[in-house]
């Protein structure tokens, strides 16, 4: 069975958490700075059951500005927006940002609820009804449906529910790469259980009993509880909202923007090749090297933005650039991110993520954005040759691969077995499966035939060398190789 997501996006104050209550009985405000003010500060998650079936887990996310990075990482995960437009003050900055941030992040699929119908006439409703079609075309929710509601006097909800659900039936299937990843939003303990984190399962499935690494900082733990809309369960699926009963760990060691993984399937980076869509709607050209705000899941990271192939980017321009990071990130090739101004902050681009864990390139090099080309575009195959070329004499596990290209190990294993029956590729032998470019495969031989020649015409009277002396007399270090 698939599981979706639906986000609520809009400016403050619109009626996106009064929606959600009418809807779902739930109240996604939980602070108490959030009930004193009326507006959401933090992510709020319901579940709605609909009336074909299936329940639908929903993240109400913050409208108002300062919260926007509140918003990005409630957006992360979702299936589809609901956009919350109200009727009184109709399409807002805010509106227009979210609905950028969501379309960055890959979402495709939504619709719209008019709020507060109840505060304005009729010919007004049909005016602001007008202004939001006009306002949608040519994005990704241009006839999408737009329905009119009233939390106040619970009018057109049933309508609403209704094109709801049939949105729901119109998505697609979820791909999933199965690579296991729960990005935490948020961290609280029960007494008797013990530390509980909460997320968005993006990818895979977790079962309770699992043993789970909590990266970046690098810690691991065993898995006592999960639960999905509040009820416990012994196994959780992608797209699923879950919590989490972590063993053993304390809350003050885990942080908003870490992500739960699998042992050994992800690791940590601090550099990363994108694709980057600068915004048409921004002003002023995009110069290399700028410093950006990096959200990716649930976090926000600082990074330096060194543009690829060009000096600066004009509104509405793409390019490959690689990303610097302050700090580490974990992600996973295929991503998604947001882009945001370092100052003022607002939202000026995004795209996906190529290749998680690349080397530093040279700006203007042919050979890297040819790469970057096929990892853009290229075949399945194709994109394999570039990470073993990218790996080196090194070699890569099936694990890292599949991290690398954001597909399911099974894919990658079937790909390789394809290349190394056509020697496109070398089988490592070693404690886990590695794989080897036949190119760096090559290059080796002819070093380590250049070594022997050099040992054998200083050392003519000895029999040979030892793999040991051979290792040593290398720049690298190719002992697994040595044991194909």
């Amino acid at each position: 069975m698939q599981h979706y997501v639906l986000g609520t996006a809009g400016h403050v104050d619109h009626g996106k958490t009064s929606l959600i209550k009418a809807l779902t009985g739930i109240d996604t405000d939980r602070l108490k700075e959030e009930k004193e003010r009326g507006i959401t500060i933090e992510l709020g998650f319901a579940s709605l059951e609909l009336p074909s079936g299936p329940t639908l887990g929903i993240v109400d996310v913050p409208g108002h500005e300062k919260f926007i990075k509140h918003m990005v990482a409630g957006a992360a995960g979702i299936d589809l927006v609901l956009m919350v437009i109200a009727a009184d003050e109709g399409v807002m900055p805010q509106t227009q940002e979210h609905l950028h941030i969501c379309s960055l992040l890959g979402i495709t699929t939504g619709l719209v609820a008019v709020t507060k119908t109840d505060l304005v006439e009729p010919d007004w409703l049909e005016m602001v009804l007008s202004d939001i079609a006009e306002f949608l075309k040519g994005t990704f929710l241009e006839g999408a449906p737009i329905v009119p509601v009233s939390s106040v006097r619970e009018s057109g909800l049933q309508d609403l529910l209704i094109q709801i659900d049939r949105t729901v039936g119109t998505l697609r299937e979820k791909t999933d790469d199965g690579i296991f990843r729960l990005p935490v939003d948020r961290i609280f303990t029960m007494k008797g259980f013990g530390t509980v984190v909460t997320g968005t399962l993006i990818s895979d499935k977790i079962k309770v009993g699992e043993d789970i690494q909590i990266l970046p900082a690098n810690i691991n733990a065993r898995i006592r509880g999960i639960q999905v809309h509040n009820e416990s369960v012994e196994e959780a699926f992608s797209g699923q909202r879950t919590a989490v009963n972590l063993q053993g760990i304390e809350k003050s060691s885990i942080e908003r923007g870490q992500v739960l993984v699998r042992p050994h399937t992800v690791w940590p980076t601090n550099r990363m090749d994108v694709t980057f869509q600068y915004l048409a709607s921004n002003t002023k050209k995009l110069k290399n090297r700028s410093l950006v705000r990096l959200h990716t899941g649930t976090t926000e990271i600082m990074a330096r933005m060194v543009l690829l192939g060009c000096e600066e980017l004009a509104p509405g321009q793409e390019a490959f650039a690689q990303l610097t990071l302050t700090d580490q990130d974990v992600v996973v090739a295929g991503d998604h991110f947001v882009i945001r101004s370092y100052s003022p902050v607002t939202t000026i681009g995004g795209g996906r993520i190529l290749d998680p864990l690349p080397a530093k390139h040279k700006r203007n090099d042919m050979k890297s954005l040819e790469d970057l080309k096929t990892l853009q575009g290229g075949t399945f195959p194709e994109k394999i040759a570039v990470i073993l070329e990218r790996a080196g004499f090194e070699g890569i596990t099936y694990p890292a691969l599949a991290f690398r290209l954001g597909a399911h190990v099974r894919r990658v294993r079937e790909a390789l077995e394809k290349l190394y029956t056509n020697r496109q590729a070398i089988l490592l032998s070693g404690d886990e499966a590695s794989a080897l470019s036949a190119t760096w495969f090559t290059h080796l031989e002819n070093l380590l035939v250049k070594k022997l020649e050099t040992y054998h015409q200083t050392n003519p009277l000895k029999e040979g060398i030892s793999k040991e002396e051979l290792i040593k007399m290398t720049s690298t270090n190719p002992y697994k190789i040595l044991r194909v």
